[in-house]
């Protein structure tokens, strides 16, 4: 019998939302005190680590898995279509071929980088390759590719495609978030050096002057405050979707089983699988119909808001103790960091991109939504949807490249 002061899911729903409340409270409050702590401490990380606390020390009980179920399999397709409807592919195509380019090398980055700095550490410490279980260091490195190219949503997905383990994927987060932040302190840093990459690599700027005063204008002309009748479309979109996807799924995954055995070991008889596909193809669908306009009223805001409670049934289940096992994943994760910084920097000098392009481009993988906006508008305030717009890409790209990558990294541990 469990020994949680609290029990019921209700109320630990409501324990988890204060937590939430409180973390983003607290991040945009101007009081000197939380403005040193979050310049130190990333939010992102207290929203999985705050319910681990409760967890540990016997608040609630982590073994309960009913809220994570209903995050993983109702709000987190919902956010993966929400997040999705934003992508504007005409937007994107202004930019020109270079920021998709740099973009997609920032993807390429991260699914090459994984195996590299698998075969590099194991190379050293040879135990990182024991072990097929859920608790397999490949395993859990499913989890960080699949949020280092899209986000948490593609994260989640990546745990429950290939079964990642609860220990493995707490400190897999760790590194996740650590690691990233470290990267995006760097791309900052690089910020006010842009005019002199620019010109030292003679990088041409006149299509991103153009769309800066472009997205200021849309932003003045389109931006307003939902109604209640914007929000029931938004979740009637996100929730009437995941309700098809589901029925998708249950009607893909058996037939594959039935028809295609062979098949099982790249996930084609996850009913999870076929949900995220599904979510997603379905997402980018209908950025192409009126729903696109879903976004001037918040739709990318409510999918976030399921994701961060997604992310908080994540951390209920953690072992915070997991943290202390993880120097050895810090170097995972730095090594398979620097591959993706070096494939950045080669593709930029080699196309003559602005610093921007590659900032955003490796934030809106590495960062997703919540962080390339900020990096964008490190440049300029106007230029941060077009972090979104990189970001959204990255949504769509996450579960389908890192479940390849995922496969890439199952045949070297096998």
């Amino acid at each position: 019998m469990s020994e949680a002061i609290f029990t019921n899911p209700a109320t630990v729903l409501g324990l988890l939302m204060l937590v939430l409340g409180g973390v983003f409270y607290t991040s945009h409050s101007p009081h000197p005190f939380w403005r040193r702590f979050y310049r130190y401490v990333p939010a992102l990380l207290l929203c999985y680590f705050l319910p681990s606390l409760l967890n540990t020390f016997g608040v609630i009980d982590g073994d309960d898995k009913s809220l994570y179920y209903m995050a993983s399999r109702y709000l987190l397709p919902s956010a993966l279509v929400l997040l999705t409807l934003n992508l504007d592919l005409k937007a994107i195509a202004s930019l020109g071929p270079k920021a998709v380019i740099m973009f997609l090398a920032g993807t390429v980055g991260i699914v090459l980088g994984a195996p590299v700095a698998l075969m590099t550490t194991s190379a050293l410490f040879p135990e990182l390759m024991n072990g097929h279980g859920p608790e397999a260091v490949w395993r859990g490195m499913t989890t960080v590719a699949g949020s280092w190219i899209g986000g948490g949503a593609n994260q989640t997905a990546m745990k429950e495609i290939y079964g990642v383990g609860d220990t493995i994927f707490s400190a897999m987060i760790a590194v996740d978030v650590l690691v990233a932040n470290a990267w995006m302190a760097v791309l900052l840093i690089l910020v006010p050096r842009a005019r002199a990459w620019d010109s030292k690599l003679g990088a041409d700027t006149s299509a991103l002057e153009r769309l800066q005063n472009h997205m200021a204008a849309w932003q003045e002309e389109h931006a307003k405050i939902p109604l209640l009748r914007d929000l029931m479309v938004i979740l009637a979109v996100g929730f009437g979707t995941t309700g098809l996807a589901h029925f998708g799924a249950d009607l893909l995954a058996p037939w594959f089983a039935e028809h295609f055995p062979q098949l099982e070991r790249y996930s084609l008889h996850s009913g999870f699988f076929w949900l995220m596909v599904l979510a997603t193809t379905f997402g980018v669908l209908l950025s192409l119909t009126r729903a696109h306009r879903l976004e001037a009223v918040g739709a990318s805001k409510v999918g976030s808001a399921f994701i961060y409670v997604l992310v908080a049934t994540i951390g209920m289940h953690m072992d915070i103790k997991a943290v202390l096992e993880a120097p050895l994943y810090f170097l995972l994760g730095a090594i398979w960091m620097m591959v993706h910084a070096a494939i950045m920097l080669l593709v930029a000098r080699a196309i003559r991109a602005p610093l921007f392009y590659m900032a955003v481009g490796s934030q809106a993988n590495v960062g997703g939504a919540a962080s390339a906006p900020v990096v964008a508008a490190a440049f300029h305030p106007a230029l941060a949807p077009v972090g979104v717009l990189l970001a959204v890409l990255g949504y769509v790209l996450g579960t389908y490249m890192a479940w390849f990558c995922g496969q890439i990294l199952q045949a070297l541990a096998v």
